[in-house]
């Protein structure tokens, strides 16, 4: 078994921002008259995207939860997340260097369940939105984490990459003259995850799961299935890669 293929998830992997989201949610659910302490966040709706946070949340208060409603909040969350980076995204330390060097050896996915403009605007920040072969976004599933949809379409979205052929703003890269990913398997991909759904969400899916302890305990990651825990994404090398997963 070998790794040909590294899948990331987004806030809380790359970006530092799972306070951030933690506090919009509870802002737009206090004015729906609906409170959730940091506690219940992170035990009951951490792994949701926004329509699956917003609706639990709603359906917990014994309110109704209608696609009408869940959109209003999902576009009142959009707007004040890009506010709120524009004057404060933070990333975690080496996430541009990391990007950069897994790129290089093998092409990259994000499987988040942020929306694709934030997932896009914050790669465009780091300067590495070239380097990645395909996006999964809340709008891209019907199910969020720890259901293993998103990892099973990240999966069909690297088979389908014609690196031959870039997008906007993107460059040529080691993968120009074929598709390496097109007879890849579940097994072949590494994700790397930094919460507990994530991680159920990716073995669900048939692959490799590592568990950065930037939210979760390493213990509470392995106990949820991560096949190996980093402390640090710096850590997340080729080298450390392919002596632990193959290469």
């Amino acid at each position: 078994m070998a790794i040909r293929a590294v899948i990331f998830d987004f806030n809380g992997v790359l970006v530092d921002d799972e306070a951030v989201h933690f506090a919009l949610f509870r802002e737009l659910l206090s004015k729906e008259g609906v409170d959730i302490t940091e506690r219940d966040y992170h035990e009951r709706y951490l792994g949701y995207d926004d329509r699956g946070c917003f609706e639990a949340a709603l359906v917990d208060a014994g309110q109704v939860a209608g696609r009408e409603r869940l959109d209003v909040l999902i576009a009142r969350k959009a707007q004040r997340y890009i506010e709120v980076a524009e004057r404060s995204l933070r990333f975690f330390p080496a996430a541009a260097e990391t990007l950069e060097t897994i790129a290089a050896r093998w092409p990259i996915a994000i499987c988040s369940g942020a929306l694709r403009s934030e997932i896009e605007y914050a790669l465009r920040r780091l300067g590495r939105l070239h380097r990645v072969a395909a996006i999964v976004s809340a709008e891209d599933t019907d199910k969020c984490k720890p259901d293993p949809e998103g990892y099973c379409l990240a999966l069909d979205a690297l088979r389908a990459y014609a690196p031959d052929s870039p997008t906007e703003g993107s460059v040529p890269g080691e993968y120009a003259l074929s598709n390496p990913c097109r007879d890849l398997t579940a097994t072949d991909c590494l994700v790397v995850e930094d919460s507990l759904a994530g991680i159920i969400s990716a073995k669900g899916a048939g692959m490799q799961a590592v568990g950065v302890a930037n939210t979760y305990s390493s213990n509470e990651l392995i106990q949820a299935g991560a096949d190996a825990v980093i402390t640090e994404l710096a850590a997340l090398t080729p080298q450390w890669i392919g002596c632990r997963f193959g290469s």
